[in-house]
């Protein structure tokens, strides 16, 4: 048979395998720092961690959707683009006035026309030191005059063509512009620009704004070349007393255009470079905040899982003040109650053990000396105990049972709304029916109820348990009072005796598991030593508090027993 020391040398005995850590471990669980290998181990981590990713991946996107809209510069372009073309009809209408007053000449018949050579001369005055191409065509749709070819003074055909700037930018750099061009211009929303053609003998009809020009308007056209270049035109027409002679169109290459787009995206994107890396390290940053707070609390969580020790610790942030320094905060006290739990389970035990060994070993005497002995006499008063130490053990193992079940009983059942003065007067009906001798007086406010939210059962089994508790104590012909009132958002309940009272150092120690003091005169082993410890784990469950006192009269002398039992009322809730 298993004696108690026994099952307390076993339960010694896992506690110190539960118990023993490796030196490594302990420095993991008390230490601020983990061991420099598990740190290295955690800064690997870091840049694996889902949570990292996702925190960069939000912060990133958040700062190149607006960027890439900004660098996306259509609308500026195009107010670039029509600036320019402003500029240049300005110009043309110029250029147009002059060559009206200048090159055009009448017949004898009264027509005007435009003289080739007068043309070409005040063309290459105006434009001796402009990058603007001019071209003029007649009425009938014939180039006049181009001011890439013009007639030198020797007579003999020049053409003037303006030459592109030596390109200074490396490999690398061209080719980053382009694939920035190619890029952006296939967005959506980029401006898709006609293909400047220009063929080898030029009329009016092969550009739109000429022929528009012919009609008396201005219009202004953007193209661009077979290299993806900007070429502005624009055609104004040349007329006389408001009769047109023809159309001059002048046109240039947009590079400076370009270029501005160029420069507003690189400064963008000198400014997104920077952002983006502040963007970066600041992600880093606040997943190191957020992910390795939780990958230490949930590896320590993980070590109390696999019971590595008693000692292990949760690590604390509750000075951060937030919500991961609540997390930790509630799992120090989720794991301080699970150890606690596990201490009251361990005490439980040897609990039980102790008090099941006395009847045990009392059935075992009672068995081995009956079988020694012939005496029908002794034989039937061994068998009284035998039956006797059964009947205590079933009581005892059913008040265990109870008492094992009660924390998920409590943990599980919704609580309603409890009447104390109705239970306290239904109690009083039973027990003063069933003991006759005694006088139960219930003590309750008038036209005032009572309510507290709790298990009706569960609160009753503690109210049975006082009353019990003071029949069993009280003189016959004794009084017992059931007192109840309310007193600062508590509902106070009193059960008085008239009994001897309790022991000035024992008032604390009567709810304790297994605790008995009967009366003189009761049978040994009819109470379990339970009944106050449960009614204290009911009362606690429910927010409340219970203890004990003496009741003293006039003269200082103890006059009976109080217990008083302290419940949160229950919250009325308006409409």
């Amino acid at each position: 048979m298993t004696s108690e020391t026994d099952i307390q040398r076993s339960y010694g005995a896992a506690g110190a395998r539960l118990g023993a850590t490796t030196e490594a471990e302990e420095r993991e669980a008390y230490g601020s720092e983990a061991p420099p290998v598990r740190r290295s181990r955690l800064r690997r981590l870091v840049w694996r961690s889902t949570l990292t990713r996702r925190i960069l991946l939000v912060n990133v996107l958040v700062l190149v959707i607006p960027v890439m809209g900004l660098l996306h510069l259509e609308e500026y372009r195009a107010s670039l683009i029509q600036a320019e073309l402003e500029a240049m009809r300005t110009q043309a209408r110029t250029f147009s006035f002059a060559l009206a007053g200048s090159s055009v000449v009448v017949s004898p018949k009264g027509d005007e026309r435009l003289v080739e050579a007068t043309v070409q001369n005040v063309m290459r005055v105006l434009l001796r030191d402009s990058v603007l191409r001019a071209r003029l065509f007649a009425r009938d749709g014939e180039m006049i005059a181009d001011s890439f070819r013009l007639t030198g003074p020797a007579g003999g055909q020049v053409e003037v063509q303006e030459l592109p700037a030596p390109d200074s930018q490396s490999f690398l750099s061209r080719m980053l512009d382009r694939g920035y061009s190619v890029l952006f211009n296939w967005l959506p929303g980029a401006t898709d620009l006609p293909i400047y053609k220009e063929q080898a003998q030029q009329r009016a009809e092969h550009y739109e704004e000429v022929m528009a020009a012919l009609v008396g308007e201005t219009p202004g056209r953007a193209r661009v070349d077979r290299q993806g270049g900007l070429v502005l035109s624009v055609a104004v027409p040349v007329q006389r007393y408001r009769q047109v002679l023809g159309a001059l169109m002048l046109s240039k290459g947009g590079s400076d255009i370009e270029a501005a787009v160029a420069n507003r995206r690189a400064d963008i994107l000198m400014i997104f470079a920077v952002a983006l890396a502040v963007t970066i390290l600041l992600s880093f940053y606040l997943a190191g905040t957020i992910a390795r707070p939780i990958r230490r609390l949930a590896e320590a969580a993980d070590r109390v899982r696999r019971a590595k020790g008693w000692q292990a610790r949760i690590p604390n942030f509750t000075r951060r003040g937030d919500e991961i320094g609540d997390l930790s905060g509630t799992l120090i006290e989720m794991t301080e109650a699970l150890w606690r739990r596990l201490d009251a389970i361990e005490r439980f035990a040897a609990d039980v053990a102790h008090e099941i060994k006395n009847p045990l070993t009392s059935v075992r005497s009672a068995v081995e000396t009956v079988a020694r002995i012939d005496d029908p006499a002794q034989q039937k008063k061994l068998m009284a105990i035998i039956l006797d130490d059964v009947q205590r053990l079933d009581r005892l193992i059913s008040d265990i049972s109870d008492a094992s079940r009660l924390d998920t009983e409590l943990a599980r059942a919704n609580t309603e709304p409890v009447d104390i003065g109705q239970l306290l007067g239904a109690l009083s009906e039973v027990y003063g029916t069933a003991e006759g001798h005694l006088d139960i007086v219930v003590d309750l406010p008038e036209r005032e109820s009572i309510v507290v939210p709790g298990i009706e059962a569960r609160l009753g089994q503690v109210f049975r348990n006082l009353i019990a508790n003071a029949v069993s104590f009280s003189p016959p012909d004794g009084r017992i009072r059931l007192s109840a009132w309310k007193d600062s958002g508590q509902a106070v309940v009193t059960v008085d005796d008239e009994g001897p009272g309790i022991p000035e150092n024992k008032l604390n120690s009567i709810f304790d598991r297994f605790y008995t003091e009967r009366p003189k005169g009761e049978k040994f082993g009819t109470h379990s030593g339970l009944g106050l410890s449960i009614s204290r784990q009911i009362i606690e469950a429910h927010g409340g508090e219970i203890r004990a006192e003496n009741r003293r009269d006039a003269n200082g002398r103890i006059s009976g027993a109080r217990f008083i039992v302290r419940l949160p009322l229950e919250e009325r809730r308006g409409l």
